[in-house]
């Protein structure tokens, strides 16, 4: 299967990385199956590099074989298909740092983008139910992303190209 990374430089040899910063699915390497989405997330990098005085770069996409048949064998992979209850309270506790432990080497879901973080952060401030929060996510268009959440994961993914966005 074809996977994308976007970023703001070419990615030939992904490696897991610790981030200060908590993520949907916790810390690993993260990919999407959609080219729109790898594009639009590395114009998002080069700007939040910017505005933060990193390294600022060029959007840049990288493309990926991976071979899901080999993972489906031999990892542990969680799976979301779309924003429900377990979906919700996964990215609320790693967005709040409350997971820590390796469970699984893949996990793969809707991605929490920006429009979905506004809904996410009302849910965790207690304005909006679980309930109204998944009604709210439901009618947003999501994108899919693939975590690869350790060197195991990383075996599997084969660099083919990159391209500025």
């Amino acid at each position: 299967m074809k996977l994308y990374h976007g970023s703001n430089l070419v990615v030939d040899a992904p490696k897991i990385i610790t981030q200060t910063r908590t993520l949907d699915f916790g810390a690993g390497f993260y990919t999407t199956p959609s080219e729109e989405q790898a594009i639009e997330f590395a114009g998002k990098v080069v700007l939040r590099a910017a505005k933060f005085g990193g390294a600022m770069g060029i959007a840049t996409v990288s493309e990926y074989d991976f071979d899901m048949a080999a993972a489906e064998r031999t990892l542990r992979i969680l799976r979301f298909d779309e924003p429900d209850k377990k979906w919700l309270r996964f990215v609320t506790d790693n967005r709040l740092g409350k997971i820590s432990e390796q469970q699984y080497d893949i996990v793969c879901g809707p991605v929490a983008n920006d429009n979905v973080y506004a809904v996410i952060n009302l849910f965790e401030e207690g304005t909006l139910s679980e309930e109204t929060a998944i009604a709210e996510l439901k009618i947003k268009t999501l994108f899919s992303q693939i975590l690869l959440k350790n060197d195991k994961a990383l075996s599997l993914l084969k660099f083919v190209k990159s391209w500025q966005a």
